[in-house]
């Protein structure tokens, strides 16, 4: 596995951050003291400091000692970020070397060199990681702004595919795969919560069913990418005529299980489309 050199900073140290932190000291992509986690209130870090980081209350203080900086900060915190400092940092001949990323929902690479205009030649990406990057099976996207270079993109994405599956893909398809990729996964949290929410309504001890649904959960889906099957055909491998497996899936086909979750994907690309007309 490849290793960075280069000192990493989150300014925003919350959970996205952490998943993203933590996945690349604990694959060893970086070392812990090569990352450093910013935040208004340090008790909120603790974390970070227990996995062995720099954590600073300083946006600037980050800034000016990281190569590879993660701006992790909600959409609507941006702005006041990016005015605190352009008063508190001081532009150095190093920031042309700096490279940002980005991972607020929505906000689109135009928008962000703007709040960024501080940094003469910013080089930007705009990416969506998911939560799962904290146990090596994530799913992320990401788009480059301007002036960033070849070199800079096989760095990001050494990162972000070290923690599960990286993809670039052109910027205007972001929101989209974001509903898929960045909010599936409090979606499958919801199908395996019910599952196991049935299993122990027949019987089955709380903590057993949630270990089996996880299991088939992750099994099936490892299933599709492995065997390159289309789900249908896997689903109806399963079926067997008059079981029971095709007496549940008809009860999940009245319950408009396929439809919620068609519905479920529409809503939150629109709120991440709303979220970048809303803060650019």
């Amino acid at each position: 596995m490849a290793k960075l050199d280069e000192k990493i900073g989150f300014i925003g140290g919350g959970n996205m951050a952490f998943a993203i932190g933590s996945g690349l000291v604990n694959r060893g992509i970086v070392k812990a003291g090569q990352v450093m986690a910013s935040g208004p209130h340090l008790y909120n870090l603790e974390r970070w400091k227990t996995l062995g980081a720099n954590i600073t209350d300083d946006n600037a203080e980050l800034l000016e000692k990281s190569d590879i900086i993660f701006i992790c900060v909600k959409p609507h915190i941006l702005e006041p970020c990016c005015l605190q400092l352009k008063t508190t940092y001081a532009p150095t001949p190093r920031d042309k070397d700096k490279l940002f990323v980005s991972v607020l929902v929505g906000v689109k690479l135009p928008a962000l060199e703007k709040h960024f205009d501080f940094i003469k030649g910013l080089k930007m990406i705009r990416t969506m990681p998911n939560t799962p990057m904290q146990v090596g099976e994530g799913c992320s996207i990401y788009s480059p702004g301007s002036y960033v270079t070849q070199q800079d993109l096989e760095k990001v994405h050494l990162m972000l595919n070290a923690l599960g599956l990286a993809q670039q893909v052109p910027e205007n398809m972001i929101d989209s795969i974001t509903a898929v990729q960045g909010c599936g996964p409090a979606f499958v949290f919801t199908i395996i919560e019910a599952l196991a929410d049935g299993g122990v309504k027949q019987g089955v001890p709380r903590q057993m069913a949630l270990q089996f649904a996880s299991q088939a959960v992750l099994g099936a889906a490892k299933t599709v990418l492995v065997t390159g099957k289309h789900p249908a055909v896997l689903r109806d491998e399963v079926c067997s005529p008059g079981g029971s497996t095709i007496c549940g899936v008809h009860e999940l086909e009245k319950g408009q299980l396929r439809a919620t979750l068609i519905n479920a994907v529409e809503a939150a690309a629109k709120k991440s489309i709303e979220l970048g007309n809303k803060y650019s």
